[in-house]
């Protein structure tokens, strides 16, 4: 016994300091920052659009090799399927791996070389995470928000640029990937062979069996997520998709027992109470994410598709208001974000508003309802566990890196010199028809801020419908129901159904307010109380007044704000190609452009109603991206793809004071182009 203590005593001396050292110097090492003088970037000689470009340039947007680097790295608790699935997954029919850089590219995902933060050389935005001991593939901020145009044979890769990928169709493409090689024996073959080899599966059927789940979950966020209107590159209706996953992880069985057994899902063909228990068999009240997929699975078999399609419609929202990626810079600094002003950057505004972001981009959500021997416990009401994947941390340390980031300026060196007589007089144009909306600041000034002008829906006339997406968008609160979330002109009663931008409020909370499962007892409170009150504590924003002319929320309306569109500062505008919220303006020059109605002159100069979108190649005459015939067509008469509204420079759209300026001629919209050109 003696012995025993005494060899125990001497590990502890010797062997625990040693252990600690390694493990700080580990960690000092993760901390080292990479300096890649290039940060990555890979060039591309001829894409499928034509495009090419045999040199990368970076702006001076007020960060330097490493803080790029780590921008695309840095993991947020995205776990889209395992790790080594994706690493030997390939496209379907063929034996090119998905990951190649062409394919990747084909979706306008960035090609990256590697390095030491990025060893397999996935694309920006494309990292390894990890949760619960598993790795996973999964996306970071950058995946959507850096972008790139090209300009004779340069890259010029802008960092909290908006992403011209292609979100919808790729998850589309993986989900078709992972079904051929679940379904052809030869692809499976090959598929099983090379996961085991990388060591981390120890056998076939546990391939086979991750390989089934991780399949059906991308197909139901497939079929959970159909929309009217083919979305394509540079957009994704972001918040639809965020809505329908919180609505997918608050389902229960109370939920669905009303659903099914209340003839609605079934019509004529009712299930008995004994089905559905059968159905429900070795489910929880509340799910948990492998009973969710058990239960998917066999719903998938009971129900029939026009049943399956009821159920979707009951329970989900069309996401069909698909808009541009916003541009990042000066969003630290901004009072209100989002299209709409929807997220209040104020207190914990940020950490919950990327909460959402990683809910959308597949985090893992652990959602339940537990009892607990607490005094509410014994009154009879439940406690819900929000356990997630979700790395609040490095969420923090996002939005505090986002504060540096500054608007790029353009590049007279690659795209051209700057007409100077021009932009003298475009200034004042901009002063006449912009400024009222679209105030200057300092892009440099660590003093900066961004005050959001909000303008109505009706008023400024653009596409209305992500507005009142935002607004109408109700789903079942199941394991939230008779909880209270507050919305500013007091508290909602969540009812059995209610508006999911409260569900969402209310989720990203809790997830928040969890500190990270993953991690050990005490580094998990640390940083979760380090984390809350940094972002609460140290976030200079504080909470104000929406200003500009909106319908203003009342108890009896209490999103009525939210049917407004955001007016933000213009600099670094030029690289944000396509314009309006919606992307359906391909260029500068076109949105100072009319839209052709009805008895218009066909010989007048117009905003195009169909335009190519795909191609990074630059036009610095029209400021915009140039068309490619291999691209995706965007119409402009579907449902969310209007471009008319914002009609200043044409003469058609009042001014905030009401007033209507006439509308500028070729010239003039020439010299206010030159002059946005320097913002």
């Amino acid at each position: 016994m003696k012995h025993h203590c005494l060899s125990s005593v001497i590990r502890f001396v010797f062997l625990y300091p040693l252990a600690v050292v390694f493990i700080v110097a580990l960690s000092a090492c993760k901390l080292i920052p990479e300096n890649e003088p290039e940060r990555g970037a890979t060039t591309v000689k001829q894409d499928q659009f034509g495009d090419s470009f045999t040199s990368i340039k970076y702006l001076e947007q007020g960060w330097d090799a490493a803080d790029s680097l780590w921008f695309y790295t840095t993991t947020q608790g995205s776990n889209l399927m395992p790790y080594d699935f994706f690493m030997v997954l390939e496209q379907p029919g063929k034996s090119e791996l998905f990951r190649s850089d062409s394919n990747m590219n084909f979706y306008r995902y960035l090609p990256q070389k590697a390095t030491r933060t990025n060893p397999d050389a996935l694309p920006v935005g494309w990292v390894k995470d990890g949760y619960q001991g598993k790795d996973y593939v999964g996306l970071t901020c950058a995946a959507c928000h850096t972008g790139q145009v090209n300009y004779n044979g340069v890259g010029i890769r802008i960092d909290g640029g908006p992403a011209a990928s292609d979100m919808e169709t790729i998850m589309k493409d993986l989900a078709k990937a992972l079904k051929h090689t679940f379904e052809d024996e030869e692809t499976r073959g090959r598929f099983v062979k090379n996961v085991l080899a990388r060591g981390n599966y120890k056998s076939e059927s546990d391939i086979l069996e991750d390989l089934k789940k991780f399949k059906q979950r991308l197909i139901s966020y497939i079929d959970i997520n159909r929309s009217d209107v083919a979305y394509g590159y540079a957009r994704l209706d972001a918040f639809g998709r965020i809505y329908n996953r919180v609505l997918e992880h608050l389902v229960n069985e109370r939920v669905l027992k009303e659903l099914i057994l209340g003839g609605r899902i079934t019509g004529d063909k009712p299930m008995s109470p004994e089905e559905f228990d059968q159905l429900t068999q070795n489910v929880d009240e509340v799910m948990t994410g492998e009973q969710r997929d058990h239960l998917v699975a066999r719903l998938t078999k009971t129900l029939d598709g026009w049943q399956l399609g009821r159920l979707r419609e009951a329970l989900f929202n069309k996401p069909n208001a698909p808009v541009s990626y916003p541009f990042l810079w000066d969003i630290a600094q901004h009072d209100y974000v989002q299209w709409n002003g929807l997220a209040d950057n104020a207190g914990l505004g940020p950490i919950g508003r990327n909460t959402g972001e990683v809910i959308g981009v597949f985090g893992t959500l652990d959602w339940k309802e537990e009892k607990r021997t607490t005094l509410s416990t014994i009154i009879g009401s439940t406690n819900v566990n929000f356990s997630s994947s979700v790395n609040v941390h490095n969420l923090r340390q996002i939005e505090s890196h986002l504060s540096k980031l500054q608007s790029p300026e353009w590049p007279e060196d690659v795209l051209g010199a700057i007409d100077q007589p021009r932009v003298e007089r475009g200034k004042l144009l901009f002063n006449q028809y912009c400024v009222g909306c679209h105030t200057r600041i300092e892009r440099a000034d660590p003093d900066r801020r961004v005050v959001a002008h909000m303008s109505r829906v009706g008023d400024v006339g653009t596409d209305p419908v992500m507005a009142a997406n935002s607004i109408s968008a109700v789903g079942y609160s199941g394991i939230l129901r008779n909880q209270y979330v507050s919305v500013g002109v007091g508290d909602i009663l969540l009812d059995q159904k209610a508006p999911v931008a409260a569900l969402l409020t209310k989720a990203t909370l809790n997830v928040v307010a969890t500190p990270d499962p993953d991690k050990w007892f005490f580094q998990r409170w640390a940083d979760w109380i380090v984390d809350i009150g940094t972002a609460f504590f140290h976030n200079e924003i504080k909470p104000s007044i929406k200003q500009g002319k909106y319908d203003p929320d009342t108890t009896a309306t209490p999103l009525a704000s939210l049917n407004s569109y955001k007016a933000r500062p213009l600099n670094g505008i030029w690289a944000t190609a396509p314009y309006l919220h919606n992307g359906s303006v391909p260029t500068l020059y076109d949105l100072l452009l009319p839209k052709k109605h009805e008895g218009d002159p066909d010989d007048g100069e117009y905003r195009p109603d169909h335009f190519k979108v795909g191609s990074r190649e630059f036009d610095p005459l029209k400021v915009g991206l140039k068309e490619n015939d291999q691209g995706f067509t965007f119409d402009t008469s579907k449902i969310g793809n209007n471009n008319g509204g914002h009609e200043y420079a044409s003469g058609k759209t009042a001014q905030a004071n009401g007033k209507v300026l006439k509308p500028l001629n070729k010239e003039q919209r020439l010299d206010l182009l030159e002059y946005l050109k320097t913002l």
